[in-house]
């Protein structure tokens, strides 16, 4: 049997999605057709959108091609984070003990809570007067 080259993986963070594939190559990061430094506006990003692949050392081993919608920048890097681990684990899965300790596995499930009715924003009330 062949081995399979390419694994694809979904992340999600708040409204944000990433589809994630990984093939073998250099190490090139594409993140909706541009490179990952011009469409992150911040290092800080970068850096933690690239965490998983550092703790398995796998930076060097695969070209990534990233679809990601909706959301910010901050929960797209979220998403792409979950989406690279979940690849990776389908590359080998020897992976998964090393990224689940360090918390990569896990989706945060955290979203933005509705607006109620009568308050400003999800808990905000109006100010209160008393005259």
């Amino acid at each position: 049997m062949a081995e399979k080259t390419r694994y694809t993986a979904i992340g999600r963070r708040k409204r944000s999605v990433a589809k994630v594939t990984l093939t073998p190559g250099k190490g090139n990061i594409t993140v909706n057709g541009k490179d990952v430094k011009d469409y992150m506006p911040y290092e800080t990003l970068v850096m933690d959108l690239v965490q998983p692949l550092e703790l398995v050392d796998s930076k060097d081993k695969f070209d990534i091609t990233i679809v990601v919608k909706g959301g910010g920048f901050s929960g797209q890097t979220g998403a792409i984070r979950l989406g690279i681990t979940r690849a990776l684990m389908l590359a080998n899965g020897e992976n998964r003990p090393v990224l689940k300790e360090a918390g990569m596995v896990t989706r945060d499930a955290r979203i933005k809570e509705r607006k109620k009715y009568g308050l400003k924003k999800a808990r905000r009330a109006p100010q209160f007067s008393k005259r």
